[in-house]
């Protein structure tokens, strides 16, 4: 289908323009229905966090940091750019964390810090709520801890927390429905059927 937009009739050339402006015009309004923004985490250890947005909502999945490589003198941690966050903070309806471990979750007291009472959401697991007292941030944002099976509205996005095995306890992964379909985020997992807190809900993910 894509190939014969793109070539269009041989009989004539400016069809063919038509269908590739057509195709051009489908492929942009598809990418202004979802936005899925990974600022960082990709082709790098840690400094995981991805930003998801639909129209005026947007949410936040983990929030990590990165360590410094030889090259980085003098630089104790590297976090993720946030200009985009802080340019469209008002859109901004929550953070989800799927475990707490630093490069997931090390970078969250000098985001809110950018972004102070932009938003209200904070849904974390319940080890993840020191790192916000140790920088005296607990009370500047509402912190929900939540359990594996529960599920939170946070615009038009609705978060299912799904539970995963990992080398730390409280870790989950996420379903995230959003007007346009499911997406699911893993976070960090092994499958582990001698767990302490039991195996990963592979069924959930069926």
């Amino acid at each position: 289908i894509f190939a014969r937009y793109l070539r269009g009739p041989h009989k004539s050339r400016k069809p063919d323009r038509q269908n590739h402006e057509f195709l051009k015009r489908g492929i942009y309004n598809l990418a202004e229905k979802l936005k899925i923004i990974p600022l960082g985490g990709l082709n790098e250890i840690g400094k995981n966090m991805t930003v998801l947005e639909y129209g005026k909502d947007i949410i936040i999945v983990d929030c990590g940091l990165g360590f410094p490589d030889e090259e980085m003198y003098g630089v104790d941690l590297v976090i993720a750019d946030m200009t985009y966050l802080v340019k469209n903070k008002d859109k901004i309806r929550g953070m989800f964390l799927t475990h707490g471990h630093e490069d997931h979750i090390g970078s969250l007291p000098y985001v809110l810090q950018q972004i102070k009472g932009t938003f209200s959401t904070v849904a974390v697991m319940a080890s993840t709520v020191l790192k916000l007292e140790e920088h005296q941030l607990q009370n500047t944002v509402h912190l929900f801890t939540h359990e594996a099976g529960e599920k939170v509205k946070a615009g038009c996005f609705t978060v299912e927390f799904i539970h995963v095995n990992h080398s730390i306890a409280d870790a989950v992964a996420f379903a995230i429905k959003t007007p346009v379909g499911t997406i699911v985020m893993t976070g960090d997992f092994k499958i582990d059927a001698t767990a302490e807190d039991g195996m990963i809900d592979l069924a959930r993910f069926g």
